[in-house]
């Protein structure tokens, strides 16, 4: 197996490291149907409480579909009973949600490809579905009352979830759902990042991104934001970075201090990431401890110019990068486009037209950037070579992550579905 090929199913679980080294190697990687598993793509819809499950590179066609709500009746019952529960649903609803419950925010496979590990924002639990019944296998109450991001150890046996609310992440073992460990972050963590083969999880929190004060002579109100980079074995912290001192450094006073999703080069030297508010990216390099170069992307003239306006603060929301680390695939959220840049000159390539798209990952094959399409529930595949767009496939109602994973090859769907 070419060494960009295994990079790259490593980076599903292991996108960002803490010092420059090689890429990690995830055990449970497989592809196609190897051990009688089947690679795939899980899509989220965040909105509908399913998920998608679609061919994980060319056409893209649907495999099958889950429900991650099983529960939903009990867990409504349990939020109805108690106040502070209820407020807190209803807030995530008519702030987070824009009027809908977020059921789906994250997804990954166990690495027997029998289940999906669910994060549910309104439910605030990570949940264990068994791909043949659709039914619980296990749950886990998350810390607060929000559950966000994930992320999964390279061997696939333990998963980190951010609880937003709680200012912490949590790592669970996958197969049984008990916490193995959890550490504090800064206000409301985000992404979460298994890197050097598992042996350190880095969090970045974004802060408060559902208030108005979206001015930057209002930016201290977002809260502490920063990256926490911890020890996976003691979760003791290692070291934080905190974009503030980097971006004033290089005169970027007004810009936030929030990163956004980011991806890594295949020798993890280099971090590109975005932040709130900003159409475009950053560069950030891992040995010198600076941000390098800054490339500002087009600006849609349609698109409001006032930021309370922008979804959670996100201007751009989706960042990936091909197995062979010379390009780059961008959701130009409010701008509704995404398009492929090159790494090393920042050229840009086409604008491709999209609905709010919100997430970018690769496909199985590393040929195409995914990028989840929430405002035409659809996913939409652009082919890093040529930038241009290749096809689209509707999916439910919000799409939102899109992870690489594993089912049995056999399956279709839960029994009866």
């Amino acid at each position: 197996m070419p060494a960009s090929r295994t990079r790259h199913l490593c980076s599903v679980a292991a996108a960002l490291a803490l010092t420059v080294a090689g890429p990690a190697t995830a055990a449970s990687a497989a592809s196609g149907n190897s051990g009688g598993l089947r690679e795939v793509l899980f899509v989220g819809n965040n909105w509908d409480g399913t998920a998608d499950v679609v061919n994980s590179s060319g056409d893209f066609a649907k495999v099958g579909r889950i429900d991650v709500i099983p529960d939903k009746a009990q867990r409504l019952a349990e939020i109805n009973a108690d106040p502070v529960k209820w407020i807190y649903y209803t807030s995530i609803r008519n702030e987070v949600g824009q009027g809908h419950d977020q059921y789906a925010d994250d997804m990954y496979s166990t690495p027997d490809g029998k289940s999906v590990v669910v994060s549910r924002p309104s439910f605030a639990d990570v949940v264990s579905i068994d791909l043949a019944t659709d039914k619980v296998n296990w749950r886990f109450p998350v810390a607060g009352y929000r559950a966000d991001h994930m992320a999964v150890s390279p061997d696939g046996t333990r998963v980190a979830v951010s609880a937003s609310t709680a200012n912490k992440v949590q790592v669970l073992d996958i197969g049984t759902g008990k916490e193995v460990g959890e550490f504090d972050t800064g206000d409301k963590p985000h992404e979460n990042f298994f890197t050097n083969g598992g042996t350190y999880i880095w969090n970045m929190s974004i802060g408060e991104v559902t208030t108005s004060l979206d001015d930057p002579a209002w930016d201290w109100t977002k809260g502490d934001r920063h990256i926490t980079v911890v020890d996976a074995s003691t979760f003791k912290q290692v070291r934080t970075i905190d974009m503030r001192q980097r971006l004033d450094a290089i005169g970027l006073k007004g810009f936030s201090d929030a990163v956004r999703p980011a991806a890594f080069t295949p020798d993890w030297s280099k971090l590109y990431f975005q932040v709130s508010f900003f159409n475009g990216f950053l560069e950030y390099d891992v040995a010198t401890d600076k941000i390098t170069r800054v490339k500002t992307l087009p600006e849609n003239p349609a698109t409001n110019p006032d930021r309370t306006t922008w979804l959670l603060d996100s201007r751009h929301h989706g960042i990936s990068m091909n197995p062979e680390g010379t390009k780059l695939c961008v959701a130009g959220t409010m701008d509704n486009y995404a398009t492929v840049v090159d790494r090393a000159s920042f050229d840009v390539g086409p604008l491709v037209t999209a609905s709010t798209p919100y997430w970018a990952t690769v496909s199985g094959d590393g040929k195409d950037c995914i990028i989840s399409e929430a405002g035409a529930d659809r996913i939409t595949a652009i082919d890093f070579a040529t930038g241009q767009k290749v096809l689209s496939v509707p999916v439910g109602d919000h799409p939102q992550r899109v992870r690489l994973g594993h089912v049995p090859a056999d399956w279709t769907g839960a029994t009866g579905s």
